[in-house]
């Protein structure tokens, strides 16, 4: 009976019309966590991005594609959630510009630099314009000091929980089939 939000999968910030900086996400957990939550009964919307697995049936999909997509549309559907969950793996930045046409490299040097500047932060706005009662859920990822990362992101955030991920490269998580979590 109860209202769900879950975000799942990873943004990805256009460089141009063919190239972005994303990240590994496949978005499987945060699909799981949305399926589990529908098969508990409750209305569930699920704000996927660019997912490697299929969105359950059981729940309303929103697909998005960037940093800002996914910031709208979890602003959008905030309001009326009672628990919102921030599984997906969003982008921290995206490039100051984006090209309009592909950007060849027969017509740049060598060395292609890039300026990147910070997306909004998600999961702070959501905390901060909460409303009585609703219950925020975040995720870290982490390759080193996975705990007191993952608590330290907690007290900056003012999240109820932080689910902590260990995604160094021995843990081969992204888009595997298990995966530990504190």
């Amino acid at each position: 009976g109860r209202r769900i939000v879950v975000t799942a999968g990873g943004t990805r910030e256009p460089l141009d019309p063919v190239r972005f900086i994303g990240n590994r996400s496949s978005g499987k957990q945060g699909v799981a966590i949305a399926a589990a939550a529908a098969r508990r009964g409750a209305d569930v919307t699920l704000i996927a991005a660019n997912l490697d697995v299929a969105a359950p049936s059981s729940v309303a999909l929103i697909a998005v594609g960037s940093t800002a997509e996914l910031a709208d549309a979890t602003a959008a559907a905030a309001p009326t959630a009672d628990v919102i969950v921030m599984a997906a793996a969003v982008s921290d930045y995206r490039p100051e510009s984006v090209a309009q046409t592909k950007i060849k490299k027969d017509q740049h040097p060598d060395v292609l630099e890039l300026r990147l500047v910070k997306n909004p932060d998600i999961l702070r706005s959501l905390v901060d314009a909460r409303r009585s009662g609703q219950i925020l859920i975040g995720f870290a990822a982490e390759t080193e000091n996975v705990i007191e990362s993952a608590k330290a992101k907690r007290r900056a955030k003012g999240a109820d929980w932080i689910v902590a991920n260990a995604v160094s490269p021995a843990a081969a998580v992204f888009g595997g089939e298990r995966n530990a979590v504190h």
